[in-house]
């Protein structure tokens, strides 16, 4: 049996959330299709609001599991 792919829209976040909590650039945005961008524009945010409040590293952790890949 196959395994199914992760969601492209959900990766796109997820990347977007750790690029965010690292401090990175918004301009670092790999993708140019509209709907992948909007979803990593969506995690960046969250990140850096994230990194602003202190939430990085291990008090980061419980705020958002699925990232801890």
């Amino acid at each position: 049996m196959k395994r199914q792919k992760r969601d492209r829209f959900q990766r796109a976040y997820v990347h977007g959330y750790k690029a965010g909590v690292t401090g990175r650039s918004r301009d670092d945005c790999p993708s140019q299709d509209v709907n992948l961008r909007e979803y990593w524009m969506s995690g960046w945010r969250e990140g850096r609001g994230d990194q602003w409040d202190g939430m990085t590293g291990v008090s980061g952790i419980h705020k958002n599991p699925m990232v801890m890949t």
